[in-house]
């Protein structure tokens, strides 16, 4: 039976109110939209309305995924549940790009059709209003996501924003209209919003392939090498084979670590923890991190790359130290041999 420890559910709790004032707040400016565009019949508001309604379904999908991603490990998933998150933010990609095809679709129809809309006067008040409260709320769900170092929350944030974007847009486009008359402004601001909402559902889907194919992180993987060396000690003659993985809150670090061959059992499992504690300290504010490291017996030729001067066995000079980047701390290549 899966038990949550009282951090666990805390933050769980603390993710889905979160989650949960997006919702509420994103249902609302939806109903809002919608009334502009009846009062208007706008196909920019109406653009702007559909994609309104993936945030409502996308913060839905959201609340189950932070539920489901805050479960501990268990036999049957052993490294939790946090893969989820990346299907939530796949989810919302693909709603995202569904809204932006049928807004192609509904402005080319007003193209071809030749339709005007109506007085945008009270629309544009109703635009406005519900802009800067999106604001408002992406700020928080992108500060709040952060902090916490929630992907699901964060990516709410970063799509919410974009609605900000595309509703700044409109809004010009919408005084435009008000002030010249120009009724064809309506349509081809309706399809540049179509286009990028398009792009930005593309955005999520390939960041939510990446993060289930387990792409590797670039950005994590600079910053761990960056912390292995500042804080390398002589006995880390060589780290390789490096690899890291995320699963929502958590993640997964194993790689190669080179150690003096005549090291005790004992002294080489004390160089590791004290690796693991360096990078935990470290990674405090990303979440929590496991590790599998490996240690492997340094060869002769080794010597050459090897700072450990009182070495009672070194077979060659020590010649240059090896700084650790991603070509040689990514391939499963012990250097030096």
């Amino acid at each position: 039976m899966t038990v949550f420890n009282s951090e666990t559910i805390a933050l769980v709790k603390k993710e889905l109110r979160i989650i949960t004032v997006s919702l509420v707040v994103s249902f609302v400016l939806t109903v809002a939209k919608f009334a502009a565009y009846f009062l208007t019949h706008s196909v920019a508001i109406l653009s702007d309305a559909l994609e309104s309604i993936i945030n409502v379904v996308a913060g839905a999908f959201a609340c189950y995924s932070i539920y489901l991603a805050g479960k501990p490990k268990d036999e049957n998933h052993p490294y939790g549940h946090g893969k989820v998150e990346f299907f939530s933010i796949g989810f919302e990609g693909a709603m995202i790009f569904i809204a932006g095809i049928l807004i192609l679709f509904k402005a080319g129809q007003n193209i071809f059709l030749d339709r005007k809309p109506d007085d945008i006067s009270n629309g544009l008040w109703i635009e406005i209003a519900t802009t800067l409260a999106n604001l408002w709320l992406a700020l928080y769900l992108k500060a709040a996501g952060k902090r916490m170092s929630s992907i699901t929350i964060a990516g709410n944030g970063q799509h919410i924003m974009t609605d900000v974007y595309s509703s700044g847009a409109l809004i010009g486009a919408l005084l435009l209209m008000r002030f010249t008359g120009w009724h064809w402004v309506d349509p081809a601001v309706s399809i540049l919003l179509g286009v990028v909402i398009l792009v930005n559902g593309y955005k999520l889907l390939r960041r939510s392939i990446s993060g289930l194919m387990d792409e590797t992180d670039m950005q994590l993987v600079d910053k761990l090498i960056h912390v292995l060396n500042t804080h390398r000690r002589d006995t880390w003659i060589d780290v390789h084979n490096m690899r890291v993985q995320q699963y929502g809150n958590n993640y997964h670090l194993d790689c190669h670590v080179t150690l003096p061959f005549y090291l005790p059992l004992s002294d080489a499992h004390e160089e590791m923890k004290s690796l693991e504690h360096l990078v935990t300290k470290e990674w405090e504010s990303h979440g929590e991190i496991e590790y599998f490291i490996h240690s492997d017996p340094c060869l002769p030729t080794s010597c050459r790359i090897c700072k450990l001067l009182e070495c009672p066995v070194r077979s060659f000079a020590f010649e240059q130290l090896l700084t650790w980047d991603r070509e040689n701390v990514l391939p499963n290549k012990k250097h030096g041999s």
